[in-house]
């Protein structure tokens, strides 16, 4: 196990949110299920802790009731490759209940907050002329999904 290691805190959702997760990433997986017993702390059977791994990272996943909830201060950050994994990525996360928010942030079904970047957004974002970047940075604080386009075309200042 990696020294430091994201928790995430579900109510009874860890076992179907990892489910989920793992089949976005290659390099994904489920490694252990622990589920409760007959003297719980949930109902025999189910799932009280998930331990996987998203392309080679790994999270605990907890069912530990409502108490608590996400929120924006914490995200998954996804370096992705360009437009198409940013589309595809997504679509798959907003769907059934997810939410956009803006600038590459979303809320998936569960209400964690992902950060969908492509690689070009910071290259965009520290392009070597000022003007440039800038222009890119408008155009990026408008939009909700990050086009890759629409970026190069405002930071070429068209």
């Amino acid at each position: 196990m990696q020294k430091i290691t994201t928790y995430l805190w579900f109510d009874n959702q860890a076992e179907e949110a990892a489910t989920f997760y793992t089949s976005l990433f290659a390099d994904s997986k489920i490694h252990h299920v622990q589920r409760s017993g007959e003297g719980g702390p949930g109902p025999a059977g189910t799932a009280m802790m998930v331990t996987f791994e998203l392309a080679g990272q790994h999270f605990l996943a907890l069912n530990g009731g409502p108490a608590f909830t996400f929120n924006e201060a914490i995200s998954i950050f996804v370096d992705c490759e360009g437009q198409e994994e940013v589309d595809e990525l997504w679509a798959k996360l907003i769907a059934d209940g997810g939410e956009e928010s803006q600038c590459g942030w979303l809320k998936d079904r569960w209400g964690l907050s992902w950060q969908i970047i492509p690689k070009q957004l910071p290259e965009l974002l520290q392009h070597p002329d000022p003007a440039a970047a800038q222009r890119a940075m408008k155009a990026m604080l408008e939009m909700r999904k990050i086009d890759v386009a629409a970026l190069r075309e405002a930071a070429d200042g068209r």
